[in-house]
């Protein structure tokens, strides 16, 4: 799917493709956003115009090496672009980073960074909300790591756009009581208690 933006178009690379190009990464990594969801889900059901790929702030340079040859760009204030120079450590208000093969070329895959503190994951949005690293990730039978679908849905829980929406329900039979209970805990701690999804989630 081949969506236009202010930098150039997206044009993201098929899942497997992205997987194999970060198989070398030594550093922990998960598929995040739409395709974290699906992957939980068991089965494609959307449209995706981008990949997600999330990371642990403090390995943010490991990514560099590994794909050496990508054109990087961070979004810094957010909101716009700018170079992403080699080796340059990003400063904490920088979340998001697009790649592609070269100039010219259309994106084709957005790392997302996260922090990290004492063994545990913070939300970027509320620091209070924090879940030990070994529960952020599920990992496919095929050995592809993905952000756990309650984390992502936090995540969707501010935007609630349409295919927000979508996810939030596609996933909502894979959350597992655990699941649940979290995602409602910190829907209601980050976004209110009449949040529609918390009150969704409470009620089944």
């Amino acid at each position: 799917m081949r969506t236009e933006t202010p930098w150039g178009p997206w044009e993201p690379m098929p899942l497997a493709d992205a997987v194999h190009l970060l198989a070398p990464l030594r550093t922990p990594w998960w598929i995040a956003g739409g395709y974290a969801v699906e992957l939980a889900v068991g089965r494609a059901f959307r449209d995706h115009g981008d990949i997600d790929v999330l990371l642990l702030r403090r390995d943010q340079l490991a990514v560099q090496r590994v794909l050496p040859d990508g054109q990087w760009w961070a979004a810094d204030p957010p909101g716009t672009l700018r170079p992403w120079l080699p080796g340059e450590i990003l400063p904490p208000q920088v979340h998001d980073i697009w790649c592609r093969p070269g100039p010219g070329e259309p994106w084709r895959v957005q790392f997302m960074l996260d922090d990290a503190e004492d063994g545990d994951w913070v939300f970027r949005r509320d620091p209070r909300i924090r879940l030990p690293l070994e529960r952020l990730g599920r990992v496919c039978d095929d050995g592809v790591p993905y952000l756990a679908p309650e984390v992502q849905l936090l995540y969707k829980a501010r935007s609630r756009r349409p295919k927000d929406e979508q996810d939030f329900e596609a996933a909502l039979p894979v959350l597992g009581e655990d699941g649940r209970a979290w995602l409602t805990e910190t829907i209601t701690l980050a976004e209110g208690a009449g949040h529609p999804w918390a009150a969704r989630l409470r009620a089944n």
